[in-house]
């Protein structure tokens, strides 16, 4: 388990690509959602969050809309699940944050998880952030590919945003968006650690 250094992230345009920050994050301070090669699979899954005040809910981190947001109403942990009814290869997550307008409500330390239930959750990442302002596009895996080249995917049915902290001491959280993405082309197959080879199995290996 590794973290990942702190960066600081500066206004552009919504027509600026996206910026590579320390070699690991995919900043774009635009307030739509960044053309990226990699497919987004949230569509696939089913959402839910730890809690939300009435009218910002889960729905609030998918429908692309900038001045909406997830707001938690709850004490700290506050965290986001995305189930999906198979395995699935995950390779990066995009998230939305803005200090600029969320001031102490913006998330400071992250941790991703991910498992085949909710009982069997492990940390693939630590992420900690000074004062994000658009979308920070970062590997779910700190786990270096084989060809030494960006890191592996990882293979989950359950993948878990914990908010452990946020700038200034604060207690409730505000996400404005978030996208889970595979892996491009054929990486999705990538080091399964348990993988099935009997045809008999692969069959159903889909099946939980």
């Amino acid at each position: 388990m590794s973290s990942v250094p702190q960066f600081g992230i500066h206004p552009a345009a919504d027509t600026a690509p996206p910026t590579v920050a320390e070699g690991v994050f995919l900043v774009h301070s635009g307030r739509k959602p960044p053309a990226l090669p990699w497919p987004d699979i949230g569509h696939l899954a089913k959402w839910s969050v730890s809690s939300f005040k009435f009218g910002f809910g889960p729905e609030c981190l998918q429908d692309e809309d900038a001045d909406t947001f997830w707001h938690s109403d709850g004490p700290q942990p506050h965290f986001i699940t995305v189930e999906f009814p198979r395995k699935m290869a995950v390779q990066k997550l995009s998230l939305y944050l803005s200090y600029k307008f969320d001031d102490s409500y913006t998330p400071a330390a992250l941790s991703v998880r991910a498992g085949t239930s909710p009982g069997d959750l492990q940390e693939v990442r630590a992420v900690t952030l000074d004062r994000p302002d658009g979308w920070i596009t970062f590997d779910v895996s700190a786990e270096p590919g084989d060809d030494g080249e960006g890191f592996k995917p990882i293979h989950a049915y359950i993948l878990q945003v914990i908010v452990l902290a946020n700038h200034m001491n604060g207690k409730d959280t505000h996400v404005r968006g978030m996208r889970v993405l595979g892996p491009v082309e054929d990486q999705a197959s990538w080091d399964d650690p348990f993988p099935f080879v009997d045809p008999k199995f692969k069959m159903y290996e889909h099946i939980r």
